[in-house]
């Protein structure tokens, strides 16, 4: 089933390899299971845990370092992978409310198939599928996933060797199959990682030029070289060119002492010059000189040029074309660093995953604060949607750890959230008030409101609360759903929750 995949997985064993592998494992799963989503989960002796090593979350590849799930100590339920792990027996639940083994890790599921990955008689891993309807899966569907893990042991057991061997955490950060948008992305680190070649990395603050540039580093031949990142717009001018090239003693004013630069830090790895469009021209050329040549002289010596042998990368928010028209960046230095260029999307584009980068945002928080992970609760989903985030993911990310940090509860709720996101929504509600008119518009909103909002409230009774089953039978995208939501004033009530899992 999966012989096809062994000459991904050579001696050197590539990082980009084990994903594919991984992806193309969980593929097979989801589709002869029937699965929403699906996890691969290895044993991590270092952390006593099972590691959760790939993650599909209805499509979209969630990548969480540093996730593990350990055996509890207070008697609570260990969670359905992890007792197929000890057990070493693959198990079958379709109702996970009832269940005396279910913990959920990342949402709720009720039907849940695992079967532990056998490698020379033991378990070194599991591969689970689950759906968030009861009673999803069959004996023959455990019997398939049972296989599955069989004929994959080997190339699981050689990933698992290979993350023992990374550095803790090594893993970057970056979810995948957000969007159309993404993928074309996902296919060009695929195929730019391996090679030498400068990649330039365009799209608005808060993207992702970091992780992506992470991405291609990790995924490259020179992933176990350093990696280097230097923010151009975030040193003084006078100060960049010592900072990248490196300097002597007595170079300047102030320089007491020799000083390694960036690109000699990066021999052998990855340098990744940030805010590329804040360099200054007097800067750039020299830094061309040193892409073509690899020779490094710092500041003041009069020794011969370093060697260096470095890959590019580079990032920036800004129009590079256009500012070479404008005589303000060399077209020069410009094509050889644009040799591949990625178009980063921003969160407008794939705003309909919102609730999953969401709950990976709020994992990520809790462990980091050393708190409990709290659960996203309607209301507060809801007003995720409904703001616009120009700050892009980061804005998401922050005001996720925002919400962690000063919540209370078990569930975050709007009040959560900074008070800017709050005060937009209070701004963006009072114009609409000002400006209205007894015209058609209003006549027509006037007609509309009860009709709607009957509509919908009959609609999310049929759906049990469920907007995005409601969106599906409405036929329209879960943003425009709580959008609607919101404007009609219709509270999402909670649906009881069954205790005693």
């Amino acid at each position: 089933m999966l012989d096809d995949l062994e000459a991904g997985l050579d001696e050197r064993l590539h990082a980009a390899a084990i994903e594919s592998l991984e992806r193309r494992i969980l593929d097979l799963a989801l589709e002869q299971t029937g699965a929403h989503d699906g996890a691969i989960f290895l044993w991590d002796r270092k952390q006593k845990g099972l590691a959760l090593d790939f993650h599909v979350v209805s499509g979209v590849a969630v990548n969480i370092p540093g996730a593990v799930v350990k055996q509890r100590k207070d008697g609570r339920p260990n969670g359905i992978a992890l007792h197929a792990f000890l057990t070493n027996e693959a198990y079958l639940t379709n109702d996970s409310r009832k269940d005396p083994h279910y913990a959920p890790y990342f949402q709720e599921v009720r039907s849940i198939a695992a079967a532990p990955i056998p490698y020379q008689g033991k378990a070194i891993g599991v591969i689970a599928a689950s759906c968030r309807e009861p009673g999803a899966f069959t004996a023959q569907h455990l019997e398939v996933l049972e296989t599955l893990a069989q004929t994959s042991a080997k190339f699981l057991r050689r990933a698992q060797l290979y993350r023992a061997g990374q550095e803790e955490d090594g893993r970057p950060f970056l979810i995948k199959g957000l969007s159309a948008e993404w993928l074309l992305v996902e296919r060009q680190i695929e195929q730019v990682s391996p090679t030498r070649a400068p990649v330039l990395i365009h799209g608005e603050s808060g993207t992702g030029k970091e992780l992506t540039a992470h991405a291609i580093h990790f995924n490259s031949k020179r992933a176990s070289g350093p990696f280097v990142a230097v923010n151009s717009a975030a040193i003084p001018e006078n100060l960049l060119e010592s900072v990248l090239f490196g300097h002597v003693k007595g170079a300047f004013t102030g320089a007491s002492q020799n000083h390694v630069g960036e690109l000699e830090k990066a021999d052998g790895g990855t340098l990744f010059l940030d805010e590329m469009g804040e360099l200054p021209l007097t800067l750039q050329a020299k830094i061309l000189r040193a892409i073509e040549t690899g020779e490094v002289q710092p500041l003041g010596s009069n020794k011969a040029p370093k060697r260096v042998d470095v890959r590019l990368v580079c990032a920036t928010n800004r129009d590079l074309p256009a500012m070479v028209r404008a005589g303000t960046f060399r077209d020069d230095l410009y094509y050889r660093i644009s040799v591949v260029t990625l178009e980063l999307p921003p969160l407008r584009a794939y705003k309909d995953n919102l609730e999953i980068l969401s709950q990976v945002f709020v994992q990520q928080a809790a462990a980091r604060h050393e708190k409990k992970t709290p659960k996203l609760s309607r209301e507060f989903t809801a007003a995720l949607y409904a703001y616009d985030f120009p700050g892009n993911v980061r804005e998401l990310k922050n005001c996720i750890e925002h919400a962690v940090i000063m919540t209370r509860t078990p569930e975050l709720t709007p009040e959560d959230l900074p008070l800017s996101m709050r005060a937009h929504e209070a701004v963006g509600a009072a114009p609409r008030k000002r400006t209205a008119r007894k015209g058609l518009k209003a006549l027509r909103e006037q007609w509309l409101v009860g009709p709607e909002t009957r509509y919908l409230s009959d609609l999310l009774a049929e759906t049990d609360g469920s907007v995005e089953r409601a969106a599906k039978l409405a036929g329209v995208n879960v943003v425009t759903l709580y959008r609607l939501l919101k404007k009609r004033g219709i509270e999402l009530k909670r649906r009881a929750v069954v205790r005693g899992r």
